[in-house]
């Protein structure tokens, strides 16, 4: 180094590091002096970056210091048009060390994720390859088959064929027509000439050929013969002779082609194996991959397994069993491989293998299971069980199996035996129970229940069978007892449990076993408030199952708990009269009323009952008491009328109807005072008394009504007509009383007036059905079913849900269009009576008879009351049903006892029908339907 290079030391001249303050190690303060600043800095001193000197504006600059010059050439990526608009200052030394340690920062960071990340993406990656693979993925296993390909092999591929059709392959070819056969025949006939003519040409007038006969049709134009007669109709035929020949000895050939019988080609087909369900390529993966897996772990069963059943579908049933086989031999104690390895063999193959796995695993079940499968006689199947018992004597399963083979002696000796051994098993201990005397059996229970203190089914067995043996008493106490161990033995009484164990009980024949159970566990776990809703809900779900006792047990446990409560002994009363006997019902009755003397339906139940089964002294001394428990009560003064009135008790029946004018004066019991005298016959009685019932009770709208009919029935029009006009005024919203006095009119002929008081009614009784559909009836039975049509649309739009519309509107329509209409009548009323009841006419009425009987069916189950349903079945089944459908029928009728639909009230209310009852009603309205067309 030189002397000059010595003197000037390297750190002189150039700019201070970032942040220097001089002195600051020898504990001097930074500070600044003139000569920093002013112009005692030498002019060669580089200046420092952080402070540097502002740009020295050019004196010819116009613009201010604030101006930018924001040109689009001026405009920079990083710092914008001309320098940042923010800020003055450049991008300095300290944002750019910022951004290295940022840079450095996201680098080691991106580092850190950056395994991770590119092991997610290769899994993505090979999971889509996986479920899409590529083509050259697929052939991978042909490609490497194509180096076992020889070359003589290779040479004989043959050519691939031009799959192009022959327009494509000879686009500018000419098309050729191919030429008619006479054009032929004149060709060779021009071809040669004969002068020769023999006698038969002579005769004919042609001329002979080698090869025959040219008449002289077939002359050519010069006159000249032909050298043949060509028959081209001939020669058409021998060529398809020669045809069908040639396919006859082709077809019969067994040689060439083989015959073809389609029918048994078929059944071979059914009769192949089931192949796999997959492509040829899935399968080649599957058995790589299992056998890949198999030489990795091959002590792993399942892969075993899976590559034999895998064969096995494939119809390579021997490789299967080769596989298992092999197997069975990598893992010795595994119970599935042996087994399925006995699945897989023939017969004595089976038989063999399973022996073997015995051998291996002497303590499985399932292989001794399997062992006595596979035998087919009854006293081997018999020796395999005992021999597993005495190797797994604590088997239940293997108890069980036996004990059922063997006849009930040995039986009984077995099962003393297995509960020696499988102490803790219930089914063990009860079965030997139920095959003991009296008395074993009882030690049987005792030892089951000091060996299994838990389990109820032991307590419920013994309670069983001391009721079977006549000791009803100890029934209760061994219930009892039983709930108090079972909860010493913390075990928790489930209410839902013990109930379905009385419904057992009861289905097998166990009743007071059953009634103890639900005395006893009815009130477990269940609050005061919640007790008459939970117990009903109990008793309900009980009958719904079938267990009739039960429900019984829990409604007489629900009463002595609430006796007043009127709502209980109701659903008690009608539980019994659906279910019970006749006596049942009247004794629960009897204690009803005595508990509940105010509850006038009680009462009346039992005066039906007693009615019903004749005793008719029975059923009025019933109402008598009921008449001193409720004084003056309408419904039972109308029940004992119509006791007496049907028992032709008329003198009796006025007597107490006039006791009850005078001591309980309601409008039913006027209505019924005058309907007794009308039904007598006593006209003008019954007319007095509409009179005076009228006054008292203006706005009883059944009062007018009849007033109405009586008249009409006597002839007197214009009084009926005032009569039904008066008691409009009265009661304008009774439906009743405008159909009676707009069909007043339509019977006089009075059509117009007829539809203008059905139009009064309708502006009165807005959206009103019934209204609606008996002015669509008017105009019909007048002969304009144009008007009807027009009225039923828009009685639809008014009252788009009506069952009665709907069920009119089907049948307006033509025969075709009725199952259309049918289906939109469903759609908007799909549980209405009336539409399920024209659905099933019309299915009846297109003689689909198994169709209509279950429509009907559905009919009278969703609407048991409506007495039309049941008199169509009734029809239906006495032209198309057996007598036992028609039976079945009336005796389903006369329990529902209907009291609606048109036909029925139309004959039910007639007075001179007013003694009949539903046996004979159902017969009347039948024949008075007609058959639906």
């Amino acid at each position: 180094m030189s002397h000059a290079n010595r003197k000037n030391k390297n750190f002189l001249g150039q700019p201070a590091p970032l942040g220097y303050v001089p002195g600051l190690g020898r504990g001097a303060t930074g500070f600044t002096t003139r000569s920093d600043i002013g112009p005692a800095r030498d002019a060669d001193d580089i200046s420092d970056d952080r402070h540097a000197p502002p740009l020295k504006k050019k004196k010819d600059d116009k613009d201010d210091d604030d101006e930018d010059d924001l040109n689009e050439s001026n405009y920079d990526e990083f710092s914008g048009y001309g320098g940042s608009l923010c800020s003055k200052d450049p991008y300095d030394k300290d944002d750019e060390e910022a951004d290295q340690v940022y840079d450095a920062i996201d680098k080691r960071m991106d580092e850190k994720r950056k395994e991770r990340r590119e092991k997610k993406l290769q899994e993505e990656i090979e999971r889509y390859r996986q479920e899409r693979p590529k083509i050259q993925q697929q052939f991978s296993d042909l490609k490497r088959e194509l180096a076992s390909v020889t070359m003589e092999e290779w040479l004989n591929l043959p050519e691939v064929g031009d799959a192009r059709n022959r327009k494509q392959r000879n686009p500018r070819k000419e098309k050729f027509t191919p030429v008619p056969d006479s054009v032929l025949a004149r060709a060779a006939a021009s071809t040669g000439t004969s002068n020769v003519l023999s006698e038969r040409d002579q005769k004919y007038g042609g001329l002979s050929t080698p090869f025959g006969t040219i008449t002289p049709g077939y002359s050519t134009p010069g006159g000249a013969a032909t050298p043949g007669d060509i028959d081209m109709k001939k020669i058409g035929e021998a060529r398809n002779t020669l045809m069908d020949i040639k396919l006859t000895q082709v077809s019969d050939s067994v040689s060439g082609q083989t015959v073809v019988d389609p029918k048994g080609y078929l059944t071979d087909l059914q009769s192949m194996l089931p192949s796999h369900g997959g492509d040829i390529n899935d399968v080649k993966k599957a058995r790589l991959l299992l056998k890949s897996v198999r030489e990795t772990n091959p002590k792993h069963p399942p892969a075993w397994i899976a590559s034999a059943r895998l064969e096995e579908v494939t119809g390579k049933v021997q490789a299967a069993r080769n596989l298992i086989m092999k197997g069975c031999e990598e893992c010795p104690k595994s119970e599935d491989i042996w087994l399925e390895a006995a699945r897989l063999m023939p017969g004595d193959q089976a038989k063999a293998v399973v022996a073997q796995a015995v051998r291996y695993m002497p303590n499985s079940v399932r292989v001794w299971i399997k062992a006595a499968e596979v035998e087919t006689e009854v006293k081997a199947k018999k020796r395999v069980y005992k021999k597993a018992l005495e190797h797994i004597p604590n088997s239940v399963r293997l108890w069980k199996l036996l004990v059922e083979m063997e006849e009930e002696e040995d039986a009984r000796i077995l099962l003393s035996r297995a509960v020696e051994c499988c102490p803790t098993s219930v089914e063990l201990w009860l079965a030997l129970a139920r095959l003991e005397t009296y008395d074993n059996a009882r030690k049987v229970l005792n030892k089951a229940r000091e060996s299994i203190p838990t389990d109820r089914q032991i307590w419920i067995t013994a309670a069983k069978l001391e009721e079977a043996n006549g000791n009803k008493h100890m029934v209760e106490k061994i219930i009892e007892r039983a709930l108090s161990s079972l909860r010493a033995n913390m075990v928790e009484i489930n209410r839902e449990h013990w109930i379905k164990d009385a419904e057992d009980c009861e289905k097998s024949g166990s009743i007071i076993t059953c009634q103890e159970i639900i005395r006893a566990v009815i009130s477990v776990g269940v609050e005061e408030e919640d007790c008459k809703h939970t117990w009903m809900e109990d008793a309900e779900s009980c009958a719904a199952h079938g267990a009739y006792e039960c429900a019984r047990a829990i409604y007489a446990f629900a009463l002595t708990e609430f006796p007043s409560k009127k709502s209980i002994w109701l659903r008690a009363a009608y539980f019994e009269k659906n279910h019970g006997t006749r006596e049942s019902l009247e004794v629960l009755l009897q204690r009803a009323v005595a508990h509940c003397p105010k509850a006038e339906v009680l009462w009346l139940m039992g005066a039906k009952s007693k009615w019903l089964a004749g005793d008719v002294p029975a059923a009025r001394s019933i109402l008598a008491l009921a008449f001193q428990a409720n004084p003056n009560s309408e419904e039972i003064w109308l029940a004992a009328i119509k006791l007496e009135s049907e028992n032709n008790e008329f003198e009796r029946a006025r007597r107490l109807l006039q006791k009850a004018r005078a001591s309980a004066p309601t409008a039913r019991v006027m209505m019924k005072s005058i309907k007794l005298e009308w039904c007598l016959g006593e006209i003008d009685k019954a007319k007095t008394l509409l009179e005076e019932a009228v006054k008292h009770y203006p706005d009883f709208a059944k009062l007018w009504m009849m007033k109405g009919q009586i008249e009409e029935e006597r002839g007197q029009l214009e009084l009926a007509r005032e009569a039904y006009n008066q008691g409009l005024k009265k009661c304008p919203n009774s439906i009743p009383l405008w159909l009676l006095l707009s069909r007043l009119e339509e019977k006089n002929g009075q059509l117009i007036r007829a539809r203008s008081i059905l139009e009064k009614a309708r502006l009165k009784n807005p959206q009103n059905p019934e209204l609606w559909l008996e002015a669509i009836r008017v105009e019909n039975r007048g002969g304009l079913k144009n008007i009807g049509q027009t009225l039923m649309a828009k009685a639809l739009q008014e009252c788009s849900n009506s069952g009665i519309l709907w069920a009119e509107a089907i049948f307006m329509e033509p025969r075709p269009q009725r199952k259309t209409k049918s289906v939109d009548a469903l759609r908007r009323c799909e549980h209405d009576p009336h539409v399920l009841l024209a659905a099933s006419n019309l299915f009846w009425s297109e003689r689909k008879v198994t169709k209509a009987r279950e429509w009907f069916q559905r009919t009278v189950k969703i609407d048991p009351d409506l007495g039309d349903a049941w008199a169509y079945f009734y029809k239906f089944e006495m032209m198309h049903g057996e007598i036992e459908t028609q039976n079945e029928v009336r005796k389903r009728c006369i329990s529902a006892e209907p009291h609606h639909g048109e036909q029925w009230c139309k004959v039910s209310k007639n007075i001179e029908n007013w003694r009949l009852r539903t046996e004979e009603l159902l017969p009347l309205v039948s024949d008075s339907l007609p058959v639906p067309t």
